[in-house]
């Protein structure tokens, strides 16, 4: 209901915005420089003012319907910074006049219906009302200590993130030494893994050591961690900041998850939000939150000091101070009953991989497990290198030249590994319909065939689709199925050799299993029935028979005559004369 009612007051807005709402007619005014004061009448500056208004109040709306606060508290103390500004130049003009009134009218009105990110009231608001309720929105501290937080520097070296402590990160440093002791030592461990890797990097780039802690509280220091918001990886990459800063992720391989380009993409990103900000702690802000919301941040408090912005979401104040506690431990671990692993850098060789090649053979040359394979490569996403050119593998240290031997040794058709089917395209087919049929994602299409614009496709094009793993002679077809009486789900699916779950998924069935002669259901299988498909019989209950007795007469299970005849889980209950469907070979 609120969605709806602040999608409501968006299409009011957007007419309003437009001049839709008035019959009022504006004198055309001629082209000119809007930017260009000297040139303006105070009646044209005033409309200009007040069309900037109108954006930043629309802006507030949309902001609400996806709560965000700051931006809300935002826009409308940009629009008493306008409306200052009006006052100051003094409304001259009738036209003007009426316009300024209305505004005002409407923007009392909206805040009142109400911008619900901010609270709710049902008196009647003045403008000064709304200013003192804004400032007590952007004053409020959330329980977080920020601006009156006692501060005791422990390093400030020049090159280096400042380290400070308060009771924020005393509290967390005490959580490390007791119920987060475990997860910490795991981070430590990890650490003496990745840090001959990182710190070279963060080095290369002129960028603090300290920034090391990012990867361990984002993601313990674990390639492969995935987010709730399907940030990926060390440095918990979202998918399109990963590509901004030169991560791929296809069918094959997601380089969010490989240690040492994802490490290099971070640092080239710290690097530009310290350009952006100048301040780590500003930097450390923005890239839990987003630049974004630091800058609104900013403007909205009019300070650069972090310890000030108190509208900046919880998380992300609590973000510094775990940094913080984080940074100081690593510092000199010992001080807080810590100790450093012995070294224990991530070693391993590399080997070039001309074709894809199935990684339980690269595995087998290389003298090891895919598990060990997987750990060492983690950007690979399937069981196979990728397809698109050589492949730079790693393999456990000092197993190079003799992977090499029995690899090389291996006949083509055992190296490598068949990893596409080719589609041609039909009349009415298109990328959705098409990667619904095999199950891949549409972008993945895209990527395995070189295609940009998924609108350009052809009739008798011919595609490549991806399969995980293995070869495909036989890929299964969309078939239509005819639903017979005494049909069941379960029938079906063992008959095509395949599972109910999917029939309901091709089917969009929800959760049901209620089928009905003559439908037609979606399947998508060998064309061909099971040679061994089970016939259907009826058996007719006698005095004396079980389930588990007329299941062991027929060589069947009890699960299944239950599925078949609508029974009751762990219910055995029949009567004489009762008629059961079975399905026997």
């Amino acid at each position: 209901m609120r969605l709806i009612k602040s999608y409501i007051i968006l299409i009011v807005l957007s007419g309003y915005i437009l001049g839709q709402d008035s019959n009022i007619e504006k004198p055309k005014k001629p082209f000119m420089n809007t930017n260009d004061s000297a040139f303006l009448g105070n009646g044209n500056r005033i409309s200009s003012i007040l069309d900037e208004a109108k954006q930043f109040l629309s802006d507030a709306v949309i902001a609400d319907v996806n709560q965000d606060t700051v931006e809300v508290v935002y826009n409308i103390k940009r629009i008493f910074d306008l409306l200052s500004d009006v006052e100051q130049l003094g409304v001259r003009e009738e036209l003007d006049k009426i316009e300024f009134e209305k505004f005002q009218s409407d923007f009392i009105q909206i805040y009142t219906t109400r911008l619900n990110t901010i609270g709710s009231s049902t008196q009647f608001l003045t403008a000064d009302l709304i200013r003192r309720d804004i400032a007590s929105i952007t004053n409020q501290n959330e329980s977080v200590e920020m601006g009156t937080t006692k501060f005791t520097i422990i390093d400030d070296r020049e090159g280096h993130i400042p380290l400070v402590m308060n009771s924020q990160v005393e509290s967390y440093i005490r959580y490390f030494q007791g119920k987060g002791r475990k997860g910490f030592n795991i981070w430590l461990r990890r650490y003496v893994q990745y840090r001959d890797m990182m710190l070279p990097i963060l080095e290369e780039y002129d960028l603090p050591e300290e920034l090391i802690v990012v990867s361990m509280i984002e993601s313990g220091l674990d390639p492969k961690a995935v987010s709730r918001a399907k940030a990926v990886g060390l440095w918990q990459f979202m998918y399109l900041t990963g590509k901004q800063y030169g991560l791929e992720r296809n069918w094959y391989i997601d380089e969010r998850q490989d240690p040492e380009k994802s490490t290099k993409a971070a640092a080239k990103y710290f690097k530009d939000l310290y350009k952006q900000f100048g301040d780590w702690y500003l930097v450390l802000a923005a890239y839990n939150t987003g630049p974004g919301r630091v800058n609104r941040a900013l403007k909205l408090h009019e300070t650069s000091d972090y310890w000030q912005l108190y509208s900046l979401p919880k998380d992300t104040k609590n973000y510094i101070p775990y940094f913080l506690s984080s940074a100081i431990i690593l510092r000199d671990p010992e001080k807080y009953g810590f100790k450093i692993p012995r070294s224990n850098p991530l070693k391993y060789d590399e080997v070039v991989i001309e074709k894809s090649a199935d990684l339980t053979v690269l595995a087998k040359a290389a003298g090891t497990k895919r598990s060990t394979i997987q750990r060492l490569n983690p950007e690979l996403r399937q069981p196979a290198t990728p397809s698109n050119g050589s492949y730079n593998l790693n393999i456990p240290f000092g197993k190079k030249d003799s992977f090499y031997k029995k690899f090389n040794a291996l006949p083509d058709e055992q190296k490598f590994a068949v990893q596409k089917i080719e589609h041609r395209v039909r009349k009415g087919e298109n990328f959705i319909s098409i990667a619904s049929k095999y199950r891949v994602s549409v972008a993945d299409l895209q990527t395995i065939n070189n295609i940009s614009n998924i609108n350009k496709l052809s009739i008798g094009q011919r595609l490549k689709i991806p399969v995980k793993g293995g070869v495909y002679s036989n890929y299964p077809e969309k078939i239509i199925y005819k639903v017979k009486s005494g049909d069941t789900l379960g029938h079906i699916a063992e008959k095509y050799n395949t599972r109910a779950a999917e029939i309901r998924k091709w089917n969009n069935m929800g959760n049901t299993s209620n089928i009905y002669p003559n439908q037609k259901l979606s399947l998508f299988v060998n064309t061909k029935p099971d040679k061994d498909t089970p016939s259907k019989n009826v058996y007719i209950v006698k005095s004396g028979d079980t389930l588990s007795g007329i299941a062991e007469k027929h060589s069947l299970e009890v699960s299944k005559i239950r599925e078949w005849n609508s029974i009751r889980k762990n219910s055995s209950r029949i009567y004489p004369g009762q008629k059961l469907t079975l399905f026997v070979k």
